[in-house]
């Protein structure tokens, strides 16, 4: 457990992306530190990689963030290894919990302050040295729960940078409950399983496609399941289903796969782009 009596001076977050700049923002919010960020381009993408392979690279990265900047706590901020590794000890976290220990970090007085947070970020490109990030890299994150504007007052969220049953299970609790929700799931799962998922009962269909949606099929509990080979076919599927419908403005289309998108896609925002172009033609006022 880490001490929640400690001011804690600077945390460590690094992954293979930009993904973690949520999470850098959810500690600057909540906590008194300086942020080191650390985006590992030269092992860019994690998930085409082994178990092994992953472990090494952690291993290497942990040391080297240890060596350069002695961080209090070393947030491992990637989907992959967070699923693959058991990497949590008393000084280092992964991305299933750190949302929820920035909370609970921030309950200490100690810790919690109402100013500004100074972050210090960092990046180290293939070849070359840290050096500051650009702020306006932070701002936002693409396809990450993007918001699309359709017919009658539907909705659609591209959430493309979802690559694990984690981040769909957060996207969905995100959703109006009061709305039914058409969840677009797929891709290639390494060996992530499903059968945990849980789905909420605003979940009123779920379109699966991509290489492991067979297997996909077989781990989730519910009773309405559409499979398709393709992102296109899936499309054009809901656009079937509203066709005969006049109350389109009571459903939310959430494309969240959970899963990489290396099987048909060169990484998740060609995915996410897909995603726009198909469902702009397919339903766009």
């Amino acid at each position: 457990m880490i001490n929640q009596n400690k001011l804690l001076a600077k945390i460590a977050v690094f992954d293979s992306g930009l993904g973690s700049l949520s999470i850098i923002k959810e500690i600057q919010k909540n906590m008194k530190t300086d942020i080191v960020y650390f985006a590992d381009q030269k092992n860019y993408p994690y998930g085409n990689k082994s178990q092994a392979q992953i472990a090494s690279i952690i291993k290497k990265t942990i040391n080297l963030l240890e060596k350069k900047f002695t961080p209090d706590i070393i947030v491992v901020a990637s989907n992959t290894p967070s699923l693959m590794l058991n990497l949590q000890t008393g000084k280092i976290v992964d991305v299933k919990p750190p949302l929820k220990l920035a909370q609970k970090q921030s309950k200490s007085k100690k810790n919690c302050i109402e100013a500004n947070f100074i972050a210090r970020v960092f990046i180290e490109w293939l070849g070359s040295d840290f050096k500051e990030y650009p702020e306006e890299k932070i701002e936002q994150l693409p396809f990450r729960n993007q918001q699309l504007n359709l017919l009658e007052g539907l909705l659609a969220i591209n959430d493309s940078k979802s690559t694990n049953p984690h981040s769909v299970e957060f996207s969905l609790s995100k959703l109006d409950s009061s709305k039914k929700t058409l969840l677009i799931l797929g891709g290639l799962k390494k060996n992530i399983s499903f059968r945990d998922i849980d789905l909420p009962q605003s979940v009123h269909k779920v379109y699966l496609f991509g290489q492991d949606r067979k297997k996909i099929a077989e781990e989730i509990a519910h009773e309405d399941i559409v499979i398709r080979e393709c992102l296109d076919e899936i499309i054009d599927e809901i656009k079937n289903y509203f066709s005969s419908r006049n109350d389109l403005n009571q459903f939310i289309i959430l494309f969240s796969p959970g899963c990489s998108s290396f099987d048909q896609y060169k990484n998740f925002e060609e995915r996410g782009s897909a995603f726009n172009q198909l469902i702009n033609q397919a339903l766009r006022v």
